[in-house]
């Protein structure tokens, strides 16, 4: 019996990756700001999902092989995009120095929220498998 692989617990994962991911492309853009023709680039990820979940692809979980199908699983996996569409300085780099550290941060906090809601997971399995 794998106890940590469960849905919510392989979305957490993706979630914490896409987190990661979009730390060093924050990284990225902030060490980038003063190259001339730069053009940030920024992670998606909870749009994708959030897209997946608006469009009904949600995967209901069969237990027996008589059971109804209901829908598709909802995993996309976090994407890369660069903007290439817009310049705030004169040498048409678009990195805007206030707006990345802003990101940073609310990156660093969700992805705080997310490791004690992992932990917190894992407590709780530790718990119901040693019977306290």
């Amino acid at each position: 019996m794998d106890i940590l692989n469960k849905p919510g617990f392989n979305q957490m994962e993706r979630s914490l990756n896409a987190a990661s991911m979009r730390q060093k492309v924050i990284a990225d853009n902030i060490a980038n700001v003063d190259t001339p023709y730069f053009k940030r680039s920024e992670v998606q990820f909870e749009e994708l999902l959030q897209n997946e979940i608006n469009g009904s692809s949600i995967q209901g979980k069969r237990t027996d092989p008589r059971h109804f199908y209901i829908g598709k699983p909802a995993s996309p996996d976090p994407r890369i995009f660069q903007d290439n569409k817009s310049a705030i300085n004169n040498n048409l780099n678009n990195v805007d120095m206030d707006y990345e550290m802003s990101l940073m941060a609310k990156n660093q906090l969700r992805y705080n929220v997310m490791i004690q809601e992992v932990s917190g997971d894992i407590k709780k399995a530790r718990i119901a498998i040693g019977g306290r």
